[in-house]
């Protein structure tokens, strides 16, 4: 997605937006769907089935990359038009074992500042059961 008259890409402010800049990327092949996009809380899903490890448990790398992507986006939201968010440090705690349905995130905003946004991600199963606590610092960058 660009503007046409500059060349540079536009600023994703939609679900629908967002859905079109995630074409051809991780969170496509993830199967990771946004719900709700905001700076203070985004949303959204992941299925288990394709994002499994040999043993069937839901890997831990795709939780992480589901909690990255959703804080990510927050943050992105928060810096605003003209500015990026960059991911500075991840951390993620798994507590149990999925094999199928679909996994649920929240990325809440634990701060807001000028140049750092950090976001707790609690990812729950389709039960409600809490997966994975993780927790997202980001560095807001001047002119993307």
């Amino acid at each position: 997605m660009s503007d046409t008259s500059t060349g540079t890409p536009e600023f994703p402010s939609t679900l629908d937006q967002w859905a079109a800049a995630s074409r051809g990327t991780l969170i496509e092949r993830l199967g990771i769907e946004l719900t709700g996009v905001a700076a203070d809380l985004t949303t959204g899903t992941m299925p288990v089935a394709g994002n499994t490890q040999p043993a069937g448990l839901l890997h831990g790398g795709a939780t992480a990359s589901l909690a990255e992507t959703l804080a990510s986006v927050a943050a992105q939201q928060h810096a605003g038009p003209g500015r990026a968010a960059v991911g500075l440090e991840l951390n993620a705690t798994h507590h149990r074992g999925v094999r199928s349905g679909t996994v649920h995130g929240e990325a809440s905003a634990l701060h807001l500042g000028r140049s750092t946004a950090a976001y707790e991600i609690v990812v729950t199963d389709d039960a409600g059961r809490r997966v994975c606590t993780a927790r997202l610092t980001c560095m807001i960058l001047e002119g993307r």
